[in-house]
């Protein structure tokens, strides 16, 4: 699998240099196609195309989850304290709350779809990550997850009609947040007890689909990215032999086409030249690795995939100190410029090792023994 891993060192870079180049070269910056979504898209197929895989493979919920909450949560938990640490210069983002929604929403990782922002502006990608992983759980205990070509084309259509009727969340205020963190946190414990495990993944696959597409920030994007997922998995099965290849056509079809009604049709990262060709460079990133994976993939890539979360987590808070320290970088000669952000680069590289190394590895192997024992 060492292609997945050179695809999301490919997704990470790709984010850090949107976030980076309009602090320390504007005029860098791409505007024919959207970088950061590029690369959010290109972890989204992984996301989808291995994650059922994984979960079926195992056969065990709970193992699946352990695995789960050790990969994600250990370096989450030391992003959120390096936030509030920063908020000593940097003040924490307006846009998450100041009371107990803000900690519910932190706690599921549901920030996007309970319409919080996060400590980290990046973490609002895990919100799909996390719907994704508790719909795909429903699906495997109720033994219908392998129609995953029918899913996609389902939320692309939904997509499309969600952004013709909805220009922001229908459930409004902090309850969804406050709610929906309870019943995560409930239904994670019965999941991972097996008490009332079947009901319990039933309410958090329901939950987590009301969420998407009537507590979202922007409800259409959200089935829009559950339609991407969907389609990853619908090219395993395909890949496999247990799935037809069509329904990632049609869905992906589906989803190039899903902003063009929307009531944010405006904004410029959805405008078809330039979504569409982001969803083409996404796919052909992740065919063109797809197509080399029996061929050495080249080790900086794997390595740089080893990392990519804590790149990813760590990149924005990290750029977020650079104007503290040397004011507003786009006013500096270029030659400092250049030098700034390679020195940031080279630093959130070395940090993102060490917290891989220190962090991330020591937890996920944990997580396995974990994982194993309770199988």
């Amino acid at each position: 699998m060492a292609w997945l891993d050179a695809l999301r060192g490919i997704g990470a870079l790709a984010v850090v240099g949107e976030h980076m180049l309009p602090w320390i070269m504007p005029s860098l910056r791409p505007y024919w196609f959207n970088m950061g979504m590029y690369g959010v898209l290109v972890f989204f197929l992984v996301s989808g195309y291995i994650i059922p895989a994984s979960l079926e493979s195992r056969g065990d919920v709970r193992a699946f989850w352990i695995s789960r909450i050790f990969r994600l949560y250990p370096l989450y938990l030391v992003v959120v304290a390096v936030a509030l640490f920063i908020a000593i210069w940097v003040p924490v983002r307006v846009q998450v709350p100041r009371d107990i929604s803000g900690v519910a929403a932190h706690v599921s990782m549901l920030l996007d779809v309970v319409h919080i922002g996060g400590l980290a502006d990046p973490m609002w990608t895990l919100s799909y990550e996390m719907v994704f992983y508790l719909l795909v759980t429903a699906l495997f205990v109720r033994g219908v997850q392998r129609a995953s070509g029918i899913y996609a084309m389902v939320f692309g259509a939904v997509a499309i009609v969600a952004g013709i009727v909805f220009d922001s969340p229908v459930l409004g205020g902090p309850w969804p947040a406050i709610v929906s963190g309870a019943l995560f946190v409930i239904g994670l414990a019965c999941i991972l007890s097996g008490n009332f495990r079947t009901t319990a993944a039933y309410l958090l696959g329901v939950m987590a689909v009301v969420l998407l597409l009537g507590s979202g920030y922007v409800p259409w994007f959200g089935a829009a990215i559950l339609a991407v997922m969907f389609t990853g998995t619908a090219l395993y099965r395909w890949e496999n032999g247990t799935g037809p290849f069509w329904p990632v056509l049609v869905s992906a079809a589906l989803v190039a086409i899903s902003p063009v009604w929307s009531i944010q049709a405006g904004w410029w990262w959805v405008q078809p030249p330039v979504w569409i060709t982001t969803l083409v460079l996404a796919a052909a990133t992740f065919a063109g690795a797809r197509a080399l994976r029996d061929r050495r993939i080249p080790g900086v890539l794997v390595w740089l995939g080893l990392i990519s979360y804590s790149v990813y987590l760590l990149h924005h808070p990290l750029l977020r100190l650079l104007p503290e320290f040397f004011g507003d970088l786009r006013l500096l000669p270029l030659a400092a410029r250049i030098a700034v952000g390679l020195g940031y680069l080279a630093t959130l590289l070395l940090l993102s090792w060490a917290t891989y190394r220190l962090v991330e590895g020591p937890a996920q192997r944990f997580g396995r023994r974990l994982a194993r024992r309770t199988a």
